[in-house]
């Protein structure tokens, strides 16, 4: 995780209650090294730059952001034709 490109939802649960918390204990990686996921989205962090290298996300449980990302996996699925109607 050291060596990886961090990105979250949000850092201080990242670094509290996510999987973070152990590199951070363990002085591997500092919440000062660690981009909230809105700052590659409003242009603030320029995200990956390169084929090679390593990022990881640690989602904490951002209600909000989890619906997004779902939507967007949904929207995904519909236009590739492989979503699956669940009728409950």
């Amino acid at each position: 995780m050291g060596r990886a490109t961090v990105f979250t939802d949000e850092i201080a649960q990242a670094v509290t209650i996510g999987e973070c918390q152990h590199a951070v204990h363990d002085g591997l990686l500092y919440d000062k090294d660690i981009t909230e996921l809105g700052a590659v989205i409003n242009g603030a962090h320029k995200g990956r730059t390169s084929d090679d290298e390593l990022t990881l996300f640690d989602g904490t449980g951002v209600g909000l952001q989890d619906l997004a990302v779902a939507s967007a996996a949904v929207d995904l699925a519909v236009a590739n034709g492989v979503a699956i109607e669940v009728e409950f």
